[in-house]
């Protein structure tokens, strides 16, 4: 039996923050920094940066001079470029390519980080073939992963083991670093997938294999719609933090079945109250019209891509139905967590996918009523992850605990709206936000900006990229002036 332990502890006692600094030491020592040394670039030197764009490096060339706050230009080359820096180990298998993306201070990759580390780079693909071959190679790693466990979030770099291996569930072999089920790890891959062919046209990533696994998708998610009992997952953990395990013997809370998905975790990877995570599900409806349409037109599988928009359709009218909520103040909203018996759970959390990502992700429009109105419960009081003090206002979660902010959410507000102050104010804030570092973290305290949880967090710095890119096209007087 092993000892209890919490994530802080497994990430101070793992040896975590030496490969931190072996693999990006500025951004572990950048505390030091301070901002009268003028903003010198905390980039690996290119001899020690795990992957090369030639692509990368000229939008950023290209994106510096129209970013006149210096302070953000300097954060934005440090951020944008920081996952190709420090986390990507790519290399050629059995004549393909094959990569794999850690998330920074974890030596793990998850399904879901590494879609999310490298999107941002997706649309420079047709300007470099060896970016291009690096996201191929990630789409065969993730296509491997599923196979190996579709009920898995998180994979090592080969059969080495986890701390988490003693976890109690059905299938915990050496190959994977977690095995906490969550329905986003299973669309994150078909994302990625579905728009790196958007913009390559490149068809070779999809073979047996690729189909093979999003078959085992499909069964997941059919099977975790509980209509023929429990199904083939459990999970429990021998901890000292509630939300790393599941209750009644790690099946989770009972949900009645309706049409929609159970997820016994969060994007977080905090477990869920009520089985029914809602923006999951919305994810999951987008992924699966995405991927009927890969079997359609590449596979020409007909009746594999009808099953699939068959389960987005009825996944998406048991959202209608019953993922929403009459809001006392806010009135109709989405509910964050159901269970089909009419309880809700009426708040958000910060990963992605949130409820304030459903418009990044594809559901919804950001003008919809419902979202608006859920928007407004979201970034206020009526949330009870949402935060505001001296340092700044921000959505959390119950995984770093309260009063801390993450900053992926202030980023999730600028994407979701078309209102130019207030992406001024969240482009701000970020700045703002940074500790000192020139670098996102996953959390900061409200109150005090450099208390902040985990200084290498490569998703939330490519994130904070991917806007500043998105505020240079769509708003570019925005960045021409000082915010």
């Amino acid at each position: 039996m092993k000892n209890n332990m919490s994530r802080r502890q497994f990430l101070k006692t793992g040896g975590l923050a030496l490969a931190a600094m072996t693999f990006q030491p500025a951004s572990v020592l950048s505390s030091s920094v301070t901002l009268n040394q003028r903003y010198v670039s905390l980039r690996p030197a290119v001899g020690k940066r795990c992957f090369v764009s030639k692509a990368v490096d000229a939008a950023i060339e290209e994106a510096k001079p129209k970013i006149k706050d210096e302070k953000l230009r300097w954060m934005f080359e440090n951020c944008f470029p920081n996952t190709l820096d420090t986390t990507v180990r790519y290399r050629v298998k059995n004549g393909r390519p094959d990569t794999f993306v850690i998330t920074g201070d974890i030596d793990a990759m998850w399904l879901r980080d590494s879609s999310a580390q490298v999107w941002p780079y997706l649309p420079l693909m047709k300007k470099d073939k060896e970016l291009q071959r690096m996201v191929a190679g990630l789409v065969n790693r993730q296509t491997e992963c599923i196979l190996i466990d579709p009920y898995a979030n998180a994979f090592n770099d080969g059969p080495l083991g986890s701390y988490w291996e003693t976890d109690h569930t059905q299938h915990m072999v050496k190959e994977l670093h977690e095995r906490k089920w969550e329905i986003d790890s299973l669309c994150y891959p078909i994302r990625l997938a579905y728009h790196y062919w958007q913009y390559t046209e490149d068809t070779s990533v999809f073979d047996e294999n690729w189909h093979k696994a999003m078959l085992l998708v499909v069964n997941t998610f059919k099977e975790q719609q509980r209509k023929q009992g429990l199904g083939p997952y459990s999970f429990t953990r021998d901890c000292d933090r509630p939300t790393d395990s599941q209750i009644n013997n790690g099946w989770g809370a009972p949900v009645k079945p309706v049409g929609l998905i159970v997820s016994s975790f969060r994007p977080s990877d905090d477990a869920t109250q009520y089985g029914f995570l809602i923006p999951s599900n919305m994810f999951a409806v987008v992924s699966l019209r995405q991927l009927a349409e890969i079997e359609d037109k590449v596979y020409g599988n007909k009746d594999f891509s009808g099953k699939c928009i068959a389960l987005a359709d009825e996944v998406d009218a048991a959202i209608r139905r019953y993922g929403t909520f009459n809001h006392p103040v806010c009135g109709r909203i989405y509910a964050f967590e159901v269970d089909g018996f009419g309880n809700a759970l009426c708040m958000d959390d910060a990963n992605v996918p949130s409820l304030l990502a459903a418009p990044y992700l594809g559901y919804c429009s950001f003008k919809d009523a419902i979202y608006q109105n859920t928007r407004k419960m979201i970034w206020s009081g009526n949330n009870p992850y949402f935060f505001k003090g001296k340092a700044g206002e921000g959505v959390g979660g119950p995984h770093v605990g309260l009063n801390y902010i993450w900053p992926m959410s202030i980023i999730m507000k600028a994407f979701t709206t078309d209102d130019s102050e207030e992406i001024r104010a969240c482009l701000k804030q970020l700045r703002d936000t940074d500790g000192g570092t020139g670098f996102m973290h996953e959390s900061f305290h409200s109150e005090d900006a450099a208390d902040f949880t985990r200084s290498w967090f490569a998703w939330t710095n490519t994130l904070f990229g991917e806007l500043i890119l998105k505020t240079i096209k769509e708003y570019p007087n925005l960045l021409s002036q000082m915010l």
